[in-house]
């Protein structure tokens, strides 16, 4: 009896029925779109710190700033003078680490042993000015009435001036990662995929072989077996890295050693990279480690997520905010105005209800008729909106807007600065700024909460409507009779 009165009731009043769905679909739907933005602004940040860190890493340790003038320096660059050969090329090459700052590599381990870690490496992060050019000697011009002048025991010296000359060099930089060949699954290296060639040996420790960036090697025209020079030293390639998202973290990857001698920092790392064992555990992980190692900073993924601006922080913002606030408030106006229209509804059905009383039903069994017509136009309204909701996670998919991200940076400062905490070899300069495609994917959990959603609107509603047909009396309905 329920069910068929049930059908009959919804079918004869299809239009009101149709209007609270409406309202309870746009309020879900709205919650599914802002939801999945949300969700696709987390995954596009995440993508934009692994650009930084490397996959699978959740905080670096580097070494903590030094006062300001303390521990600076600055590069030399000296030129051999060539009487002989003025337009002879000059060259210079000079090799820093980033951030003239560096941590003992027996830091890595002291890290490792902390609770809490899963794995730890280091990483030296170095700059390479390679300055180019010649040196050309200027001719002197003597004026028209040249030759020296004055008595026999002296002379005045040659009236002119000196014309041409100069030097013209040009000053290039590259970066280049020493990287931890016997633990190459963490570190900013994982941010790139080894597209030709082949990745580091485990065994090649101090072996003078290269991996370079695919961006690098297009500009320099490199390829694998070829070699590079760094400082004098040649060093082949083995293999092609491109960069999953963004920039690469270095031009050129080496192994540890080799970076430690070109940069003359024997034993030294600019950066360790830690893996947490629980990723629920990287606060306490981070207060270990700067309670039991001094001289540290320990820059965490929420850390460096903070430093993020641009479209993609703005975005986020609307969306977390902005968005959250607008669906709470549509979804309150859809559940009042579903509220509303039911009871309404009830009052026109006066005659109705009051003649079933009259009949024998009970006041419950009335109210359990109204809420069941509420909550079958609440879950109609969930699929509704679920469909819209979906379409419009869709549609923001396949436009995929592209979002920019701005990450400040240490602008050459100590290491233990926002540069050297981005992950070591991401530059120190003033910013990096990374294109993300903006994508809406919709969890199952998402999907939930709708249904979740869809249920709550229509009891909601059903209150509403069956506090007002639990108040009718039988007399109610006669009076309404002519």
């Amino acid at each position: 009896m329920f069910f068929t009165y049930l059908r009959r009731e919804l079918r004869r009043r299809r239009k009101a029925a149709l209007v609270v769905a409406s309202g309870l679909a746009l309020g879900i739907a709205l919650v599914i779109i802002v939801s999945s933005v949300s969700s696709g602004m987390s995954k596009a940040q995440d993508k934009v710190l692994e650009s930084l860190y490397g996959l699978g890493t959740d905080m670096t340790v580097t070494k903590a700033a030094a006062a300001p003038g303390s521990g600076s320096q600055r590069p030399r660059f000296e030129f051999d003078a060539k009487d002989n050969d003025d337009d002879a090329n000059q060259s210079s090459d000079r090799v820093m680490v980033q951030g003239f700052q560096t941590l003992a590599a027996s830091t890595v381990d002291k890290v490792g042993k902390q609770s809490g870690v899963s794995d730890a490496v280091g990483g030296l992060s170095l700059t390479v000015l390679k300055v180019d050019g010649q040196f050309k000697r200027g001719e002197f011009k003597q004026n028209g009435n040249g030759g020296f002048g004055g008595g026999r025991g002296g002379g005045t010296p040659p009236q002119g001036e000196v014309r041409g000359g100069g030097a013209s060099f040009d000053v290039n930089s590259y970066t280049v990662y020493g990287t931890d060949v016997t633990k190459q699954d963490l570190g900013p290296l994982t941010s790139s995929k080894i597209t030709t060639g082949r990745a580091f040996k485990t065994t090649e420790t101090d072996a003078k072989v290269a991996v370079v960036d695919a961006a690098y090697a297009k500009e320099k025209k490199l390829s694998v077996g070829k070699t590079v020079t760094i400082s004098g030293t040649k060093y082949k390639i083995v293999g092609v890295s491109t960069a999953d998202s963004g920039d690469a973290a270095a031009n050129l990857y080496i192994p540890l050693k080799q970076a430690q001698t070109l940069a003359d920092s024997k034993d030294k790392v600019t950066t360790v990279y830690v893996k947490a064992a629980d990723s629920q555990q990287i606060d306490s992980v981070k207060s270990a480690i700067q309670k039991n190692i001094t001289g540290t900073t320990v820059t965490t993924s929420a850390d460096l997520a903070d430093t993020v601006s641009g479209s993609l922080s703005t975005a986020s913002d609307l969306a977390s905010t902005v968005g959250k606030w607008l669906s709470i408030a549509v979804l309150i106006a859809a559940f009042l105005v579903a509220g509303l229209l039911t009871s309404s509804a009830v009052s026109r059905r006066v005659r109705e209800f009051g003649t079933l009383k009259a009949l024998g039903w009970k006041s419950g069994r009335v109210t359990r008729q109204v809420v069941g017509e509420a909550l079958v136009n609440g879950l109609i309204g969930g699929v509704l909106g679920i469909a819209v909701g979906l379409a419009g996670a869709y549609a923001v998919t396949a436009v995929s807007p592209t979002l920019t991200a701005q990450l400040g940076g240490s602008g050459g400062g100590g290491g233990g600065g926002m540069g050297g905490g981005m992950g070591g070899p991401l530059r120190q300069s003033a910013s990096k700024s990374l294109d993300i495609a903006l994508t809406a994917p919709v969890s199952l959990s998402t999907i939930l909460i709708a249904v979740a959603l869809a249920v709550a609107g229509g009891l909601i509603a059903g209150a509403f409507g069956g506090w007002r047909a639990s108040r009718l009396r039988p007399a109610d309905a006669l009076r309404r009779v002519e």
